[in-house]
């Protein structure tokens, strides 16, 4: 099971964006969204670039994945191992 299953603002299925994870009810790709905050725009910015995607979506996403990383990282410390220095 990916961590994304647990994740109501995307869905994957076959049949769509050949079974990408998408924001839900779209076509569009979850992956466009870490594309775009490469290029550091804003939330409002990609949600007028990318129509259909509301701000609900993306920080539901966005509070996903920081949890999923933040569990992570808290695995890896009860296992003894070190977390990775932010420069």
């Amino acid at each position: 099971m990916s961590h994304w299953d647990s994740c109501d603002a995307i869905e994957r299925r076959p049949d769509k964006v050949s079974g990408a994870w998408t924001f839900k009810d779209t076509r569009l790709p979850v992956a466009s969204l870490f594309d775009a905050f490469k290029d550091s725009p804003t939330i409002d910015e990609f949600i007028d670039d990318f129509g259909g995607v509301t701000r609900e979506q993306i920080e539901a996403i966005l509070d996903h994945e920081i949890q999923s990383l933040e569990k992570h990282f808290a695995d890896e410390d009860t296992a003894g191992q070190q977390r990775p220095q932010v420069a």
